[in-house]
């Protein structure tokens, strides 16, 4: 561990410390040149940082960038816009004529009326009426207060979750390569396939005191420069994951998994990796940075090691697509696991170059490996992005 840090973030290379002092020195010029009090600046920040137009290296710039989503949103949640600004200065109203407010006490007056105008049933009908307004407006106020605690409750578990979620990752990234705790203790694996197929493998030294923690580990995920440093799960289903942590507690932020048809050890043509698009940047929150060419090109290596072997990936192509109904007769990435034939991969990979949205000179044969990251996409219903590399070591 060096002892590279900036902005209470610890840096592991000298790479990467300098990447942060320069996302710091940006953020600082954002921060002398916007007023974050001024509700209409935040918001045309946001709108510029999710356009690209600031774009960071390292954590120290992802932390911001979240600051000011959130605040962006809280302003939005208020009522203000990209125009809106605070000011300190009341508007002035036209003074009221004398005449004019003599007139309209005289008609307060004459509109004045008593319930002692009325008749004994008439007043006994306006009570009635007074005490169900009065019987809606209490209602009201404790409906409003129950809706008020609940918004609070869940923005307190909300902020409980992410904080959980970013303290124990940083605590796994710690784990992974630290033999301290495994030693002499920890056994190899064995898969059986069959009675008759035994397969005995060995876990990575790097990744053994994780695997002891959770068996259901089946690799790491890593792209440099991101927020992407994961760890990946699998289970027996594809929906587990969705809703938990490593740990096997509850988190809206989900795992990053491996889809169940996927096999590490009989190597598939195609291994797939699911993780959530979250507002706050974390799983695949921001896979789609990778519409942008230029955002590809500078993160073209993907590190995927397996619990059993490591891994390096190079994008080759980068789309959007969507769910499918069972009867839709169209290619559906998700499915593409094996290739039975040169054939076969070949129109796979046309199928995918065809949707691609920029063209990264990378392409792959029959016999390739790749690695497919996938995630929800707002632009459409049911929507997916995704991002297929080649592995290239």
């Amino acid at each position: 561990m060096t002892g590279f840090q900036v902005a209470g973030r610890r840096l592991r290379t000298e790479a990467e410390y300098k990447a942060a002092l320069r996302d710091q020195a940006l953020i600082q010029k954002i921060r002398s040149t916007t007023d974050l009090e001024q509700p209409g600046e935040v918001i045309t920040l946001c709108d510029d940082m999710q356009s690209g137009k600031y774009r960071f290296e390292t954590v120290v710039g992802n932390d911001f960038d979240d600051e000011i989503f959130e605040l962006a949103q809280n302003y939005k949640k208020q009522g203000y816009h990209k125009d809106s600004r605070i000011s300190g200065k009341k508007r002035k109203q036209k003074p009221k004529t004398k005449q004019k407010i003599k007139q309209t006490s005289k008609e307060k007056k004459e509109q004045k009326v008593s319930l002692d105008d009325f008749d004994a049933d008439m007043r006994k009908q306006i009570m009635a009426e007074m005490k169900k307004r009065d019987r809606r407006r209490k209602l009201l106020v404790f409906l409003c207060s129950i809706i008020a605690v609940g918004c609070f409750g869940y923005f307190g578990v909300y902020s409980f979750f992410v904080e959980r979620n970013e303290t124990d990752y940083e605590k796994l990234s710690q784990l992974k390569g630290n033999s301290a705790l495994t030693g002499s203790l920890f056994h190899g694996v064995t898969i059986h396939y069959t009675q008759e197929e035994e397969v005995e493998l060995e876990v990575l030294e790097e990744y053994q005191t994780l695997y002891n923690k959770n068996k259901r580990l089946i690799g790491w995920l890593k792209i440099d420069d991101t927020k992407i440093d994961y760890p990946v799960m699998q289970t027996i289903n594809n929906e587990y994951y969705l809703d938990h942590n490593f740990n096997q507690e509850y988190d809206k932020n989900g795992s990053l998994f491996l889809d169940k048809d996927c096999d590490v050890v009989h190597r598939n043509t195609n291994l797939i990796i699911y993780g959530h698009h979250m507002k706050s940047g974390k799983m695949f929150g921001n896979l789609n940075s990778y519409s942008s060419k230029e955002y590809g090109e500078k993160h073209s290596l993907i590190q995927f090691d397996t619990i059993y072997e490591k891994g390096t990936y190079e994008v080759m192509y980068v789309f959007r697509s969507r769910i499918y109904n069972e009867d839709e007769v169209v290619f559906k990435y998700y499915q593409f696991f094996d290739a039975a034939s040169a054939t076969e991969f070949d129109s796979y990979m046309q199928e995918m170059a065809a949707l691609s949205l920029y063209d990264t000179g990378v392409t792959a044969s029959y016999g390739d490996e790749l690695l497919t990251l996938s995630t929800c996409d707002s632009s459409e219903t049911d929507g997916r992005f995704v991002v297929v590399a080649r592995r290239v070591d």
